[in-house]
């Protein structure tokens, strides 16, 4: 089982969502941004150093919003998504097609990976917004 971290992190009424490359397994899907926990690491370092690299920010992890194991038909990765602050900068898509701002209510119009899906679900039901 692979162990991925993923970033909630919150700026007015909006959450920062990436799409996934190309190139990539689940191609031009969207998720919250993240990535493995490399060995040695804490799942707090894992995000810090993924959001660093992919997105040229500094974030400060705050707490757990929720955990979920995902079957992929080619992995089952373990997701722990953690509520994150952002003291500064500014994220730019380093990896990623593109990055954007979103509101609870666009979700619906967006297409996220299989694993992301079920947390923006929750974040909408949390937030009242569909």
């Amino acid at each position: 089982m692979l162990e991925v971290v993923a970033a909630i992190l919150k700026r007015d009424d909006r959450i920062l969502i990436c799409q996934r490359p190309a190139h990539k397994a689940r191609a031009l899907q969207w998720e919250f941004p993240g990535g493995k926990v490399e060995s040695g690491e804490t799942r707090e370092e894992a995000l810090i150093r993924e959001c660093r690299e992919e997105l040229d920010i500094c974030l400060k992890p705050e707490s757990i919003f929720t955990e979920v194991t995902h079957q992929y038909p080619d992995l089952t990765v373990h997701l722990t998504f953690f509520l994150c602050s952002l003291p500064s900068g500014e994220p730019r898509a380093l990896e990623h097609h593109q990055i954007r701002w979103a509101t609870p209510e666009e979700f619906s119009s967006v297409d996220f990976c299989p694993a992301d899906k079920g947390v923006a679900d929750l974040i909408c039901r949390k937030t009242g917004k569909k």
